[in-house]
């Protein structure tokens, strides 16, 4: 009599389990050299088109969107795209953000939507990070990834884990 309850309660458990599963680990990278991106961002998409279909997304799949303005030219972007493609890294990154890349040119491109959401953009790569709706949770630190060259990836993605609240607990 008791073991159709308990069948009953563990079948209960894997199910509520499943909807409300623990968010993917956040990656440990490896120590092999960052390769830079060669040419990340797609200097003839429409950025506004882009990033309006990220939101969309967002808001069907509860991720947040990331916006990370740059260009092909800068380094630090280049290698900022390169962390962002590692196998390690990618998969975390793709369940927790629908990332849309945007090509600033010599800032003189797309430099509207970075206002739109309250940057005057300095340099490059600024990073916004915004809720499904639209949020910025990261305004005061867009510039955060600024020098990527100089960062180690694990850094990289420690700030990128915090901004989507993926942070593990800290003492």
């Amino acid at each position: 009599m008791l073991f159709r309850p308990l069948m009953l309660a563990a079948a209960f458990a894997l199910s509520v389990g499943a909807a409300f599963a623990a968010p993917m680990a956040v990656p440990v990278i490896s120590s092999e050299p960052v390769i830079a991106a060669a040419h990340p961002y797609d200097e003839a998409a429409d950025a506004h088109a882009q990033v309006a279909a990220a939101l969309a997304e967002a808001q069907r799949s509860g991720k947040h969107v990331l916006l990370d303005f740059g260009a092909n030219w800068c380094p630090d972007c280049r290698v900022l795209a390169g962390i962002a493609d590692r196998p390690e890294v990618k998969p975390w990154l793709d369940a927790h953000y629908v990332t849309v890349l945007i090509d600033t040119g010599r800032r003189s491109k797309n430099m509207d939507i970075a206002q739109q959401y309250g940057l005057a953009l300095q340099a490059i790569p600024s990073v916004l990070v915004l809720t499904a709706d639209g949020t910025v949770v990261n305004r005061d630190a867009a510039l955060a990834l600024g020098d990527a060259r100089t960062m180690a990836p694990q850094d990289v993605v420690a700030l990128l884990a915090r901004w989507c609240g993926d942070a593990p607990a800290t003492n």
